[in-house]
């Protein structure tokens, strides 16, 4: 079968690359493990701008390895006052490209209230299910403030 296609259409197909670069002089021992949601709290607020979490809100992923060792944070969005984008195509893509075994998302509210919204629930239940078709487990969504977090594994909603 012959095909018709030009070589100059041919050389005009864009290729993928996988990269993951992990920290230079880092070792394996030496990265955070999650073991509670309140390890999980102080990672993403360290990596935080507490001069705009009560302005901004924001969207952050950790992705985690079979042993809950942190490979990888995201920040995934900055959004406005009231809201921002949780892109689960995006999430699951970083996801694939570290071999993460397991996540954990969080996002701030402004207001600093810490309690989700129906609109919370709704996309923490779409990114868990999309996640398991790859094996990928949802393991926390932490709704974050300066002061304190809410956690959808403690509280039982995953």
């Amino acid at each position: 079968m012959e095909s018709r296609l030009s070589l100059q259409e041919l050389n005009n197909v864009a290729e993928v690359e996988i990269v993951y670069r992990r920290k230079p002089n880092c070792k394996a021992s030496e990265k955070p493990v999650i073991h509670t949601s309140s390890d999980a709290y102080a990672i993403f607020m360290h990596y935080w701008n507490l001069d705009t979490i009560e302005l901004i809100e924001e969207f952050k992923v950790l992705y985690l390895n079979r042993r809950n060792t942190v490979l990888q944070l995201l920040d995934l969005s900055k959004g406005g006052i009231s809201g921002t984008i949780a892109d689960t195509r995006l999430i699951l893509a970083s996801a694939l490209k570290v071999c993460a075994s397991s996540v954990v998302l969080a996002h701030n509210h402004p207001s600093g209230i810490v309690k989700p919204s129906r609109a919370d629930q709704a996309l923490t239940h779409k990114i868990k299910i999309a996640a398991s078709y790859h094996d990928i487990l949802i393991v926390d969504h932490l709704i974050v403030s300066q002061d304190c977090y809410f956690s959808f594994g403690d509280e039982g909603l995953l």
